[in-house]
């Protein structure tokens, strides 16, 4: 299927993901406990998908 990416291309860790949304890792890691944000990955390893992340942040700002 031309034009999928697989769900590795699609997350980010922690850092990353708090840095593209301009706020701390704790942050992001709240919002994955509370159902804002999806939490990918394993024990120990979080990821977090990249579009719902700028959707999230998108949402905040408007």
């Amino acid at each position: 299927m031309a034009g999928l990416c697989s769900r590795a291309e699609q997350v980010t860790n922690t850092e990353l993901a708090a840095l593209a949304a301009g706020v701390s890792p704790a942050t992001i890691r709240q919002w994955g406990q509370r159902g804002k944000l999806t939490r990918y990955g394993s024990p120990g390893r979080a990821e977090f998908d990249i579009a719902e992340l700028l959707a999230v942040t998108r949402r905040g700002k408007g």
